[in-house]
């Protein structure tokens, strides 16, 4: 599991395909060519044409020597990205100068590459494009050429109108870039969580697979062994006592002997008949996954009750990976105790850990168990308002980023369970963390075959 931000953040990289940016700019330079031909041929409008097709030709070579020069899959870094969007919002400031500034009903078009750059790449690009794109809006409100209509007729725009277009188009930028980025980046931190939940699922099931692979090695490896075995035992027989070739012998036959025992104990583990193995209790399953968290100075109470026989289930790497993960937070946050209590009926298991630390805080429990949202800060003021929590206990570890709760909601909802965080009701303090299953989910692959 990535251990630091930078790495969990370079799961997925921000870097995006050169040919998206060709494919957008080509059908801006389509759009813009067929805009140009309407206004200035079939509406008859005068419009510096010769100059206006000048930009609109630099940004189809820009498109041809982009695509010589590199191949339709090559990624580009997110600033080389953010530069190629900048000679785009020049380039559309260029022609909108040319065709009456901010006049020109299609200049909400320069917006586009900020979007483009809020969707694609980072906060920061996002900020340096948005500041040029306004620069450049700002210069055409005040320099610009006249905007193309009937000759003898030419349309002086109020400069109280041309500010309210300036101060519209500065709104609509900065909602739609604050918008775009907001989305792509939870989708980004989302993609990067469910990344890592794969990896850790995928590096459980990877183990739990050794013994499967540790069974075929087994198979293959039994008819030489035995036929080593059996020569060596032979050979032991045809030697007199004391003779050096007879003691050799013999210790061939006897790590014959150990290794077929070894390859016994190996097939035994995933072997059909071995189900008792397979099989696992929810009491059982519940002092597993406290094991290895005992002796941090947190006492982890066990409590197992309900109505009819008792849960089992079969092993899952998944369910006591999330399990073992919520139950270390718990642990971290504590100040004395943390309780692990698991109950059943005849239709639902739900598992509960409860601890006495400061518990969730308020603004983010709603959002518990999305990527990168953790927090637990101090309960409420007491009523006294004497005492003030800091949300600190001495053995925390630290807030973290949330990945861990994700990627233990994440495994637990796979195998089939429902899980909610909440905060303990008064007099109680302290997090609860509420993990259900359906009992035939739970049981299911449980049963043995009749003997």
């Amino acid at each position: 599991m990535l251990s630091t931000p930078e790495g969990q953040s370079r799961l997925l990289d921000p870097q995006i395909k050169l040919d998206t940016l060709v494919r957008l700019r080509w059908l801006a330079v389509a759009g813009q060519t067929v805009s140009l031909l309407v206004v200035h041929y079939l509406l008859n409008f005068p419009l510096p044409i010769g100059y206006s097709y000048v930009l609109v030709a630099a940004s189809a070579w820009l498109n041809v020597i982009l695509k010589i020069r590199w191949p339709s899959s090559t990624r580009i870094s997110k600033n080389a990205a953010a530069a190629q969007l900048a000679y785009d919002i020049i380039q559309l400031g260029g022609l909108f100068y040319l065709t009456g500034g901010l006049g020109n009903p299609f200049c909400f078009l320069i917006l586009a590459p900020v979007v483009v750059s809020a969707t694609a790449l980072s906060s920061r690009n996002t900020i340096i494009l948005g500041a040029l794109a306004g620069a450049v809006v700002t210069l055409l409100t005040a320099f610009h050429m006249p905007l193309p209509w009937y000759d003898g007729t030419q349309i002086d725009l109020p400069p109280l109108y041309l500010v309210g277009v300036w101060f519209s188009l500065m709104c609509s930028m900065f909602f739609m870039a604050t918008y775009s980025l907001r989305v792509a980046e939870e989708a980004r931190q989302l993609s990067n969580a469910l990344a890592a939940s794969d990896m850790v699922l995928a590096h459980q099931k990877h183990l739990s697979a050794l013994d499967g692979l540790a069974t075929a090695a087994a198979h293959e490896l039994g008819t030489p062994l035995g036929t080593i075995y059996l020569t060596a035992k032979e050979l032991s027989t045809e030697f007199e006592e004391g003779n050096p070739l007879r003691e050799d012998a013999e210790l061939v036959y006897s790590q014959a002997a150990r290794c077929r025992e070894i390859l016994k104990k190996l097939t035994s583990l995933s072997s059909d008949a071995d189900q008792v193995f397979q099989r696992m209790p929810i009491s059982l399953l519940l002092a597993d996954v406290s094991e290895p968290h005992r002796g941090l100075g947190i006492e982890i109470k066990i409590k197992a009750e309900g109505v009819g026989p008792e849960p089992v289930g079969v092993r899952d790497a998944a369910i006591s990976y999330g399990l073992g993960n919520l139950l270390e937070n718990a642990v971290d946050f504590a100040e004395t105790t943390v309780l692990f209590e698991a109950k059943w009926d005849e239709k639902h298991v739900e598992i509960f850990i409860l601890d006495d630390g400061p518990g969730f805080a308020p603004d983010v429990l709603a959002r518990m168990g999305e990527p990168y949202v953790s927090k637990r800060s101090a309960p409420a003021i007491p009523e006294d308002g004497v005492e003030e929590f800091d949300g600190e206990v001495e053995h925390q570890s630290g807030g973290g980023l949330g990945l861990g709760f994700f990627i233990a909601k994440t495994l637990l909802e796979r195998s089939g369970g429902r899980v909610n965080f909440h905060n303990r009701k008064d007099p109680d303090r302290g997090a609860l963390v509420h993990i259900r299953w359906l009992r035939e989910t739970m049981d299911q692959g449980a049963q043995t075959p009749e003997t």
